[in-house]
């Protein structure tokens, strides 16, 4: 699966506003076949950045994400509510959920 990290500085004066903003995008995003999740956290250290935890199927659903009109339409409209760019970690990893963490396991 494709798995991707991405911190959304976004400007103070939108930051409690980023989920409405970001609505469409995130539905239209969950909506598609090979969306495995896309969730949204604000930072507890910076109230004014989101992190976005997503991951696609695969590279073929990845790439059908990123040229989608959805996607286009996000491109052109949220980038005016953002500080600066945002940062990403994107990475195949060989599995397709999420694992239980051990270390933590609960009796």
């Amino acid at each position: 699966m494709i798995f991707i990290t991405a911190k959304f500085p976004i400007k103070p004066e939108h930051a409690d506003d980023w989920p409405e903003l970001s609505r469409a995008f995130t539905e239209a995003t969950r909506a598609e076949d090979g969306c495995l999740w896309f969730e949204w956290s604000r930072s507890l250290e910076d109230p004014n950045e989101y992190v976005l935890v997503e991951a696609f199927r695969d590279g073929d659903a990845g790439g059908a994400h990123v040229g989608s009109d959805h996607f286009r339409a996000a491109q052109a409209e949220l980038p005016q509510y953002l500080a600066r760019t945002p940062d990403i970690v994107s990475t195949e990893v060989d599995q397709d959920g999420w694992n239980e963490l051990g270390e933590m396991k609960v009796g």
